[in-house]
């Protein structure tokens, strides 16, 4: 078996301009202002889920803050403080 040069995978010469790939199907090349303005809307569709997100995590930790003993009731507690005042009392409750 001959030994062969390594390749990197388009079977190219180093150095040599590549050539474009055609397409298949239904593909057509994009401009530059459709890519921007694909980017933009994807970027403000990840922008609302992201929102969603946390609106449905900060109700969900007002629940729970609203279900947990609390000293002082006009301290609302943090974030942090909730996840970890609720795993303490779980488990003093389990003791």
């Amino acid at each position: 078996m001959p030994a062969e040069a390594p390749s990197s995978g388009d079977g190219a010469e180093p150095g040599a301009p590549r050539e474009r790939r055609r397409r298949r199907g239904r593909a057509r090349a994009r401009t530059e202002a459709l890519l921007h303005t694909l980017k933009r809307s994807r970027r403000v569709k990840a922008n609302d889920r992201e929102r969603n997100r946390m609106h449905h995590l900060n109700a969900a930790l007002d629940e729970l803050r609203s279900v947990l003993p609390t000293f002082p009731d006009d301290t609302k507690l943090t974030k942090i403080e909730t996840l970890r005042f609720a795993y303490n009392y779980i488990w003093a409750l389990s003791e």
